[in-house]
Protein backbone atom coordinates (compact mmCIF):
# COMPACT_ATOMS: atom_id res chain seq x y z
CA UNK A 1 0.00 0.00 0.00
CA UNK A 2 1.10 3.56 -0.61
CA UNK A 3 1.75 5.89 2.33
CA UNK A 4 2.22 9.65 2.45
CA UNK A 5 4.90 10.78 4.86
CA UNK A 6 4.25 14.45 5.51
CA UNK A 7 6.89 16.25 7.56
CA UNK A 8 7.04 19.76 8.94
CA UNK A 9 10.38 21.39 9.69
CA UNK A 10 11.42 23.16 12.86
CA UNK A 11 12.20 26.85 12.43
CA UNK A 12 15.59 27.60 10.86
CA UNK A 13 16.11 23.99 9.76
CA UNK A 14 18.36 24.68 6.76
CA UNK A 15 21.72 23.97 8.43
CA UNK A 16 20.32 20.79 10.01
CA UNK A 17 19.00 19.72 6.60
CA UNK A 18 22.36 20.31 4.97
CA UNK A 19 24.11 18.19 7.59
CA UNK A 20 21.81 15.19 7.16
CA UNK A 21 20.92 15.53 3.48
CA UNK A 22 23.30 12.90 2.06
CA UNK A 23 22.07 10.19 4.45
CA UNK A 24 18.44 11.23 3.89
CA UNK A 25 18.82 10.99 0.09
CA UNK A 26 20.65 7.67 0.32
CA UNK A 27 17.60 6.09 1.96
CA UNK A 28 15.31 7.56 -0.70
CA UNK A 29 17.54 6.21 -3.50
CA UNK A 30 17.25 2.74 -1.94
CA UNK A 31 13.47 3.01 -2.30
CA UNK A 32 13.87 4.13 -5.93
CA UNK A 33 16.10 1.13 -6.62
CA UNK A 34 13.43 -1.13 -5.10
CA UNK A 35 10.67 0.49 -7.22
CA UNK A 36 8.80 1.67 -4.12
CA UNK A 37 9.06 5.48 -4.32
CA UNK A 38 6.27 7.38 -6.07
CA UNK A 39 7.45 10.94 -5.28
CA UNK A 40 9.61 12.77 -2.78
CA UNK A 41 10.71 16.33 -2.22
CA UNK A 42 10.84 19.32 0.09
CA UNK A 43 8.40 22.21 0.47
CA UNK A 44 10.22 25.51 -0.19
CA UNK A 45 9.61 28.01 2.61
CA UNK A 46 8.87 30.70 0.01
CA UNK A 47 7.10 30.59 -3.35
CA UNK A 48 10.12 29.87 -5.54
CA UNK A 49 11.72 26.66 -6.77
CA UNK A 50 15.07 27.40 -5.09
CA UNK A 51 14.40 29.20 -1.80
CA UNK A 52 18.09 29.78 -1.02
CA UNK A 53 18.65 30.82 2.58
CA UNK A 54 14.88 30.84 3.24
CA UNK A 55 15.13 27.05 3.29
CA UNK A 56 12.27 24.62 3.49
CA UNK A 57 9.16 24.17 5.60
CA UNK A 58 8.84 20.39 5.32
CA UNK A 59 8.87 17.38 3.02
CA UNK A 60 6.59 14.91 1.28
CA UNK A 61 7.45 11.29 0.54
CA UNK A 62 4.95 8.88 -1.03
CA UNK A 63 6.21 5.32 -0.74
CA UNK A 64 5.01 1.73 -0.92
CA UNK A 65 5.21 -0.34 2.29
CA UNK A 66 3.49 -3.57 3.37
CA UNK A 67 1.89 -1.82 6.37
CA UNK A 68 1.37 1.48 8.13
CA UNK A 69 3.59 0.27 10.97
CA UNK A 70 6.48 -0.36 8.56
CA UNK A 71 5.99 3.03 6.91
CA UNK A 72 5.98 4.69 10.34
CA UNK A 73 9.14 2.84 11.40
CA UNK A 74 10.90 3.93 8.20
CA UNK A 75 9.82 7.55 8.76
CA UNK A 76 10.94 7.45 12.40
CA UNK A 77 14.42 6.29 11.30
CA UNK A 78 14.92 9.16 8.83
CA UNK A 79 18.24 10.98 9.31
CA UNK A 80 16.31 14.26 9.26
CA UNK A 81 14.45 13.09 12.37
CA UNK A 82 17.71 12.24 14.14
CA UNK A 83 19.20 15.61 13.11
CA UNK A 84 16.22 17.54 14.51
CA UNK A 85 15.04 18.84 11.13
CA UNK A 86 11.44 17.79 11.60
CA UNK A 87 9.08 19.14 14.22
CA UNK A 88 6.27 16.81 13.18
CA UNK A 89 5.90 13.76 10.94
CA UNK A 90 2.55 12.31 9.90
CA UNK A 91 2.27 8.98 8.10
CA UNK A 92 -1.03 8.01 6.51
CA UNK A 93 -2.36 5.75 3.78
CA UNK A 94 -2.39 7.26 0.29
CA UNK A 95 -4.38 6.19 -2.76
CA UNK A 96 -2.94 7.34 -6.10
CA UNK A 97 -5.75 8.20 -8.51
CA UNK A 98 -4.33 10.56 -11.17
CA UNK A 99 -2.62 10.80 -13.56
Amino acid sequence: MWYAIISEDVDDSLDKRRGARAAHLERLHELVDEGRLLIAGPHPAIDVEDPGDAGFSGSLVVVDFPSLAEAQAWADADPYVAAGVYERVVVKPFKPVLP
